[in-house]
């Protein structure tokens, strides 16, 4: 129980993971609002973190895409899959240890990721 409680308090800011901060940082140059990272090394085992963003337009969802691979590919960290990129409205990003979605308002609020993993703990930036 112990470990538990470590690995709950280590979730802070400063703790993320090296990959997670660049990918945050680089979402975050080109505009993207109410992001959030979703703790979920205690609730699943397909991945460690969800980092959830939305856009104001598809223009500025493929933006965000592009300035998160091309940031963490310089540090040759590469996705094993991207998924959305036609229509825009949702952009998902699957780096194995976290995923980042990238969406639109109206898609963001009908998939609700926030609302199916509320038992995780979350950071707002």
């Amino acid at each position: 129980m112990a470990e538990t409680n470590d690995r709950v308090k280590k979730f802070t800011k400063r703790s993320l993971p090296r990959e997670v901060k660049l990918s945050i940082k680089a979402s975050l140059a080109k505009k993207a609002e109410d992001l959030c990272v979703l703790d979920l090394r205690e609730l699943t085992s397909f991945t460690d973190f969800f980092i959830i963003m939305q856009g104001n337009s598809s223009r500025q969802n493929v933006a965000i895409y592009e300035s998160i691979e091309e940031e963490l590919a310089r540090e040759k960290i590469k996705p094993f899959g991207i998924e959305g990129l036609e229509t825009a409205e949702w952009i998902l990003l699957d780096y194995g240890s976290f995923v980042v979605h990238i969406f639109s308002k109206r898609a963001r609020d009908f998939y609700s990721l926030e609302k199916l993993w509320a038992d995780a703990p979350r950071l707002d930036y």
